[in-house]
């Protein structure tokens, strides 16, 4: 891997291009703590006309700083991307989303928050012996948080995906977002009452019918997936293409770093991973939707068999602040930087996840890593009818409820996390009376940042970054 200066990664992706970028976020977090002692002061949400413009085009070019100072091609498709889906770009402006509720309640009860909730962050992936589970499945900003900012997220995001993905009017978008949140509270009464999360999950045997379809359609054989998507004819590394350029050169690198996690994690020789022998890394081009222009590699571990067929793939991917961070109200809880944050809250969120999730360092850069699987996948949100989706909506909130209720099993929460968020949430018909409204008021500002950000974007407006002039 090229070494370059080193340069301050906990600043996410604005890691040194102006004095601003950090200013701005110590400026919110000063914000934050003011709002949660009940000071009256100026939001973003108040904002309207040029000043809402601005605040946007600050925002955005604040959170991918890095990318667009260093002329990243996946910095210019991302945008291009948002721009051309309400629904990418409500999952690509997540640091806008969240200085909106810079502060907010404070009075609620803290979990171990995904913060990134939306219908495509729920799926099928390996749990800790390699088998197929459906949960929460994107830790990239997880961080402790008032419960409800996964709630008002994950809200929005169904709004956002019934409306421009299955074409539903606002009537049955209120009913799809209902079903989210009643599946979320119904969950959480009965962890209250039962105490059952931590040995809790979804697998093929127990699923509802949605998710047993999805269980159905995500399988795949082990060696067909690997041929068929992954490797060159002779089976002894990656084939390279569109999505996946090899750099044999850095065996070596990744070695030591499958060698750390391996340590870290208490991962020894095993019949899934055998001696977790690199055989070959590749850089791994456009994927994701936040993401997009941060690094990721593959690393591919030979299997026990040693003839390609039981390979592992372990991802490697860049890791950044949580969006989430300098927002939140104060707190006493602390997930960690970098991937050891996102390690930390997977390790809460699926208390029998995936074995190779976790935090390496290498040249100085913090990555988190996971294992991908022939059976990794989410829903087809533009396939499925009304019912499925209110069906839909029900599991993936019962889903968050159980990662919420693990903060007091496996996380750092000191008191009981479930009946402290039953009682919040009473009386229930007000409680989603609220968040219903805050989830419309939420999606129509959206849409309006978004027809600002694509009239910018078409003049050039996310080509240069913030600087301060003298």
């Amino acid at each position: 891997m090229a070494k370059g200066k080193k340069k301050d990664e906990d600043a996410g992706d604005a890691l040194s291009p102006s004095r601003k970028s950090e200013g701005r976020v110590e400026a919110f977090r000063d914000l934050a703590h003011r709002i949660a002692d009940g000071e009256v002061v100026t939001v973003p949400t108040l904002l309207t006309g040029q000043a809402r413009r601005q605040h946007v085009r600050e925002t955005l070019r604040e959170d991918h700083a890095r990318r667009i100072e260093q002329r990243d091609p996946g910095a210019s498709k991302k945008f291009d991307e948002l721009s051309g889906s309400l629904f990418k770009f409500f999952r690509g402006t997540a640091l806008l989303f969240y200085r909106d509720m810079v502060g907010q309640d404070s009075e609620m009860p803290s979990v171990m928050a995904l913060g990134d909730v939306h219908p495509g962050n729920f799926g099928i992936m390996p749990d800790e012996n390699g088998a197929p589970i459906f949960g929460v499945n994107d830790f990239d900003e997880t961080i402790y948080a008032p419960f409800t900012w996964d709630i008002r997220r994950g809200a929005v995001g169904f709004w956002i995906a019934a409306a421009e993905v299955g074409g539903k009017k606002r009537k049955k978008r209120r009913k799809i977002v209902r079903k989210f949140l009643k599946g979320y509270l119904d969950a959480m009464e009965n962890y209250a009452e039962r105490a059952t999360e931590k040995n809790d999950s979804y697998r093929m045997d127990n699923s509802p019918k949605v998710i047993r379809k999805l269980f159905e359609d995500a399988w795949e054989n082990r060696r067909d997936w690997l041929w068929d998507d992954y490797l060159k004819p002779s089976g002894r590394g990656f084939r390279a293409d569109g999505e996946l350029q090899p750099v044999s050169s850095e065996i070596e690198t990744f070695q030591k770093a499958i060698k750390e996690l391996a340590k870290g994690k208490d991962i020894g020789k095993s019949d899934r991973a055998g001696e977790l022998k690199v055989k070959d890394v590749c850089v791994r081009h456009g994927q994701g939707t936040a993401s997009l222009g941060l690094p990721r590699y593959y690393v591919l571990i030979e299997g026990p068999s040693k003839d390609a067929t039981d390979d592992l793939i372990i991802e490697f991917k860049r890791a950044r602040r949580s969006a989430l961070e300098g927002l939140t109200p104060p707190s006493d809880f602390h997930a960690g930087a970098k991937a050891d944050r996102i390690e930390h809250g997977q390790a809460v969120q699926l208390a029998h996840g995936d074995q190779f999730y976790g935090a390496v360092e290498i040249d100085g850069k913090s990555f988190m890593t996971r294992e991908r699987a022939p059976f990794r996948d989410d829903i087809d949100l533009d396939d499925i009818g009304y019912k499925t989706w209110k069906k839909y909506a029900r599991v993936c909130g019962a889903a968050l409820a159980q990662a919420h209720a693990l903060s007091d099993d496996l996380g750092q929460i000191d008191y009981d996390v479930e009946p402290s968020i039953v009682a919040a949430a009473s009386p229930r018909k007000l409680f989603i009376a609220d968040i219903l409204r805050l989830t419309e008021e939420a999606a129509d500002r959206l849409k309006s940042d978004h027809t600002h950000f694509r009239e910018d974007h078409a003049r050039g407006a996310f080509d240069k970054i913030d600087k301060v002039y003298r």
